[in-house]
């Protein structure tokens, strides 16, 4: 194994961010759990089995806008980084079916483009 260096660690971090293209998060902490975040993770699980995609849906913790929780982070080839905010479980199945299967960034929820 190489000497851990701040340039090697950067390519590997590199690498790491190029190989995963397609993933959702969901943000899981305590106030996101309160929220609805649950139920979103689940029905975002379910949606996306059902319908055969090859996306991971990961939990993360806090993202650090609590007062919009559950917050949803997507990132999907062809379509740009967003977050978004406010999710129900309706929204969660908008994303799985505009963000990702129509490869638009829905409008509604948008926090960060």
């Amino acid at each position: 194994m190489d000497k851990l260096t701040k340039d090697n660690f950067q390519k590997a971090k590199n690498d790491s961010v190029q190989k995963k293209t397609n993933w959702i998060k969901v943000g899981m902490s305590t106030c996101g759990i309160a929220a609805g975040a649950r139920e979103v993770y689940d029905t975002l699980t379910e949606e996306v089995k059902r319908r055969n995609l090859n996306i991971d849906i990961l939990k993360t913790g806090c993202l650090g806008m609590c007062y919009i929780e559950p917050l949803v982070e997507v990132c999907i080839e062809g379509v740009p980084h967003v977050v978004y905010g406010n999710v129900d479980t309706k929204a969660a199945l908008g994303i799985v079916d505009k963000h990702i299967c129509g490869k638009r960034v829905m409008n509604d929820h948008l926090v960060i483009k």
